[in-house]
């Protein structure tokens, strides 16, 4: 009976043992993934490849802005697709918003869109957490033009990049071409001393950042978001 009464003690300190390290173990995953980059793709593997079309292979998020020939009605706020609808001929804003690469308004047929995306480079140092590239697709004869803008909080004042991003879409095969210091910073006077400033996304020296999309008949750009880095000027 005592050799019973040990067995059973021993396999209940047994037990317990399994149980603490399990819960130990989950706690270990959990904190993982809490402190896991806010950077989210769609796909796995590295992205340090140049493919065919010019662009990185390996995970990216993509994103296609639209041209339609009239304008949505549906309200899109919320919206967790992957495009957002632009006017065919026309202009409109994408506002942005920082955070995990996200469609949070995919109508900017009325005027403005919003698309949220994570801070490219917080310490300005000119080297970028992320990358985009883009290529104009569709119909030949297309063409876009895509200004990065903020304003400055002190006195309203609003800055736009001196850089455009031109998309045109051309006969044959579209490639991808690096667009992230068009899209990512803002190159513009804001000290008044006659040199440009670079400040990337969302800097606190400016609020309210968007992107001025002016469109010529182009209809479909498409943005691809790789987690490499590019080094600007």
């Amino acid at each position: 009976m005592k050799n019973n009464v040990k067995m059973n003690r021993v396999l209940v300190g047994v037990l317990i043992g399994v149980v603490v390290t399990a819960i130990i173990f989950l706690m270990v995953i959990s904190s993982q993934k809490a402190s896991a980059p806010s950077l989210q793709f769609q796909s796995t593997g590295a992205a340090n490849l140049t493919k065919g079309n010019g662009a990185p292979s390996g995970a990216h998020y993509n994103l296609n802005m639209i041209g339609v020939p009239k304008d949505k009605t549906a309200d899109m706020t919320g919206s967790s697709g992957h495009r957002i609808f632009v006017p065919l001929t026309g202009s409109c804003q994408v506002k942005l918003a920082e955070g995990t690469f996200q469609v949070m308004d995919a109508n900017c047929t009325d005027g403005t869109a919003t698309f949220q995306l994570p801070n490219p480079d917080p310490a300005n140092s000119g080297t970028t957490t992320y990358s985009v590239w883009a290529r104009a697709l569709g119909k030949p004869g297309g063409s876009s033009e895509t200004t990065t803008c903020a304003t400055d909080p002190t006195d309203g004042q609003l800055y736009c990049s001196v850089y455009t991003m031109i998309q045109i879409r051309s006969k044959g095969q579209s490639s991808f071409t690096n667009v992230s210091k068009q899209l990512l910073y803002i190159y513009a006077d804001i000290d008044a001393d006659g040199n440009l400033d670079r400040m990337p996304l969302f800097d606190s020296r400016l609020q309210d950042y968007y992107w001025q999309y002016d469109n010529s008949g182009l209809k479909n750009l498409q943005l691809r978001f790789y987690p490499v880095s590019t080094t600007v000027d």
